[in-house]
C-alpha cells in the first residue's frame, strides 16, 4: 500500500466544549459526532492558548516560542524561515501539499504557505477575515483571497468555498498521496453567519454564541460532505483523517465582573482562549485511520502536544528523520494502542502576546494530570478538573520539580528570544500595520484602519540587495483606490448587514477623514526622506530612497494637520535599480 493520505481540518478559537460530543447541551454537530465516535480520542491534547503559536507548533514539532511566534500580532507570528516545516516534508518525500483558508505565520516572503513548503495555497491574510493584511472588504461572503499568490475573487460562504477546494485539490491529486490542510476561518469573530445556521440556537444563547455556533454547524455540515466525498472517490479507507482546534474557546461562557460564570459550556473547564488554565489551551483531538487501525472510539489519556503533530505525521508516513528533531514526540504507538503509555514527560504552554517573552508568564507546566500555573498554583485535573483548589502548598518537592521543568523549558525555547526576524524587502514586498513592531498594539485590522487609529510602529526588515527603492506608502489598503485624506460614508463593502454581527459592523462600512499634511521616512531611526506637501486625494505618498542590504528598521510617518504623527498603516516596497546620487 501507498503511504497514507492526510486530511486535517484545524477550526478556529473553537474549545473542547464546543461540540455536541463532548457535551455541549445546544451545539448541533452530527458528523463530527461520528468521527469522535469512530476515531481515537486524545483526551488531554494541548496547544498554544491562541492562533499562531498553535500553528507554529504544529507545523514544525517545535515549541511556539522557540519558532519566533509567541503572540499573533506585532512581527510576533512570522514563522522563522530556518524552521523545517511538515509541509515541506511531506512535499520533499513525494506528496502534494494544499492549504485552504486560515495561515497565520506570515503574509510576505520567506513566510508565506508558498514559502513554507505548500503547492497549493488558498489563504485570507493575517489571523482572520478582516483583519488589516487581507483583503479590503472581506466579510466571510463572497470574498477575495489570495491564491498561490495573486488574488482571486470567489463567491460563497468562506468555511464553504475552504472545503470546496479542498475537495478540487484532493480529486486532482488522488493518484499520489496528498496533505490536505482545511484551517478554517471559523468560528473566529467577527461572528459572521447565515441566518440559517444561527437561527437554530437563537432564543436558547445569547445572539453572538447563536453565531458561534451556526458558525460551527456550518463546520459540521462541511465535514460531513467531505466525509461523503472520501468515501465517494474511496479514499477514505488509506487517510488519515484529524480534527482538532486550535486553542481554547473564544464563545463559550459569559462571566460575571467577579469571575463567575453566569451563562453557557466549556466541558468544566476552567479559562477560556489566551488563558493558561486547561480551557484556554485543552481542545478536542480525533484521528481516524481505518488502514492504520486507527479507530474503534478509544480515548486516549495520555499527556500530547500540538507538537507532537508532526513527528507523528511523519512516522506514519513512513519518512525517516533525525534524532531529537523535535521537541515533541510520535504519538503513533499510542494511537494504535491507547492502552500504551508514553515516557514520562513534562509539557509546556503559555501565552505571552508582548512584544518579547517574560519568563513565568499565563504558564502552564503540565506533568500527567497535573498542572503548575504560573509557576505557583498546582491543581491535579484527574479530581479538580476547573482547577479551583490550589495544592501547591502540599506538594512543595512536586512544585520544585515542576518549576525545574520549566526552568529546562525556558533556557530551550529563549535561546533565539534577541535574533530578528524580519519582513524581506525583495523586488515588490507589501507591508501592513499588523506586523508592526513596538510597545503599542498594531493596527491589526480593518475597522481600526476605518476609525484612523492612531498610532505609530516600525517593521523589522530585511533588504535583499543595495539600491533605489520606491515606498508608496498608504492609509487605506491598496486594493481600494482610496485617497490619502479621503472619508468614507456608508458601506463601501456591500455587506448585508443581517449576516453581520452587529458590533462587527465597523469593519465594513464608513472611514475617517485624516488632514495629513506630510510624510516622512526612517531608517533606523534616521529620517531619509521627505515629502513636505501631501495631495491627500493621490492613494498614497510616493518616495525613492537608497536603502543597503542587511537588516533595519522601516518606519514610515504620516503627520497629521495640528497633531501628532502616525504611522503609514500599509506600504509597497519596490525595487527600481542600483544605488544613484539622485532619483
Amino acid at each position: 500500500m501507498r503511504n497514507p493520505n492526510i486530511v486535517f481540518v484545524l477550526t478556529d478559537d473553537q474549545g473542547y466544549g464546543d461540540l455536541s460530543c463532548t457535551g455541549n447541551p445546544w451545539i448541533q454537530t452530527p458528523n463530527i459526532d461520528t468521527l469522535y465516535h469512530q476515531s481515537v480520542r486524545m483526551t488531554n491534547y494541548h496547544v498554544g492558548p491562541t492562533c499562531a503559536p498553535t500553528r507554529s507548533g504544529i507545523m514544525t514539532g517545535h515549541y511556539a516560542n522557540s519558532t519566533g511566534v509567541w503572540h499573533t500580532v506585532g512581527g510576533r507570528s512570522l514563522l522563522r524561515a530556518d524552521e523545517w516545516t511538515l509541509a515541506t516534508a511531506l512535499r520533499e518525500n513525494g506528496y502534494r501539499t494544499g492549504i485552504f483558508g486560515k495561515w497565520h505565520l506570515g503574509d510576505t516572503y520567506p513566510y508565506r504557505p508558498e514559502d513554507r513548503g505548500f503547492s497549493d495555497v488558498i489563504v485570507h491574510g493575517g489571523g482572520g477575515i478582516s483583519q488589516t493584511p487581507d483583503y479590503w472588504g472581506n466579510d466571510y461572503f463572497d470574498d477575495t483571497y489570495r491564491v498561490n499568490g495573486t488574488y482571486q475573487k470567489f463567491e460563497g460562504y468562506c468555511t464553504d468555498v475552504f472545503f470546496a477546494e479542498a475537495k478540487k485539490f484532493i480529486k486532482a491529486n488522488k493518484e499520489n498521496p496528498f496533505f490536505c490542510y482545511i484551517a478554517t476561518n471559523a468560528p473566529h469573530s467577527p461572528y459572521n453567519v447565515e441566518s440559517k445556521y444561527a437561527d437554530l440556537y437563537r432564543g436558547k444563547v445569547m445572539e453572538s454564541r447563536a453565531r458561534f455556533y451556526g458558525m460551527i454547524t456550518n463546520i459540521d455540515e462541511n465535514f460531513g460532505e467531505l466525509r461523503n466525498f472520501l468515501q465517494e472517490e474511496k479514499l477514505e479507507e488509506n487517510t488519515i483523517l484529524i480534527f482538532m482546534t486550535d486553542n481554547g474557546s473564544s464563545c463559550s461562557m459569559s462571566y460575571d465582573k467577579n469571575g463567575n460564570c453566569t451563562e453557557g459550556f466549556n466541558a468544566g473547564l476552567r479559562g477560556m482562549k489566551n488563558s493558561e488554565y486547561d480551557g484556554g489551551h485543552r481542545v478536542p483531538f480525533f484521528i481516524y485511520y481505518p488502514a492504520g487501525g486507527i479507530g474503534g472510539g478509544k480515548d486516549c489519556n495520555e499527556l500530547c502536544a500540538n507538537i507532537d503533530f508532526m513527528p507523528t505525521v511523519l512516522e506514519f508516513c513512513g519518512i525517516d528523520y533525525p534524532e531529537d528533531s523535535f521537541h515533541g514526540v510520535s504519538l503513533k504507538s499510542i494511537m494504535e494502542n491507547p492502552e500504551e503509555k508514553l515516557s514520562d514527560r513534562y509539557v509546556v504552554t503559555d501565552s505571552q502576546r508582548v512584544p518579547y517573552p517574560i519568563k513565568w508568564r499565563k504558564s502552564a507546566v503540565m506533568h500527567g494530570e497535573m498542572r503548575l500555573v504560573n509557576g505557583k498554583e498546582l491543581y491535579d485535573v484527574s479530581v479538580d478538573r476547573m482547577q479551583e483548589h490550589d495544592i501547591a502548598d502540599q506538594n512543595p518537592e512536586l512544585v520544585s520539580e515542576m518549576r525545574d521543568a520549566y526552568e529546562k523549558w525556558w533556557d530551550l525555547v529563549s535561546v533565539k528570544f534577541d535574533e530578528p526576524i524580519p519582513l524581506y524587502i525583495t523586488e515588490k514586498t507589501i507591508l501592513t500595520a499588523h506586523d508592526w513592531r513596538g510597545d503599542d498594539c498594531c493596527v491589526w485590522n480593518q475597522s481600526q484602519i476605518r476609525e484612523g487609529k492612531r498610532t505609530s510602529g516600525k517593521w523589522e526588515v530585511y533588504v535583499e540587495k543595495s539600491g533605489v527603492y520606491r515606498i508608496r506608502a498608504y492609509r487605506w489598503a491598496p486594493e481600494t483606490g482610496y485617497g490619502l485624506c479621503q472619508a468614507i460614508d456608508g458601506n463601501d463593502s456591500g455587506y448585508q448587514k443581517e449576516l453581520v454581527e452587529e458590533s462587527s459592523w465597523c469593519y465594513y462600512e464608513n472611514g475617517t477623514g485624516i488632514e495629513i499634511e506630510n510624510a516622512a521616512v526612517y531608517l533606523d531611526d534616521e529620517c531619509i526622506q521627505k515629502i513636505q506637501t501631501i495631495d491627500g486625494c493621490l492613494p498614497f505618498a510616493e518616495f525613492f530612497v537608497n536603502m543597503t542590504s542587511g537588516d533595519h528598521m522601516l518606519e514610515i510617518r504620516f503627520h497629521e494637520k495640528q497633531k501628532k504623527d502616525f504611522g503609514a498603516y500599509y506600504a509597497v516596497t519596490e525595487y527600481v535599480g542600483p544605488e544613484k546620487a539622485a532619483f
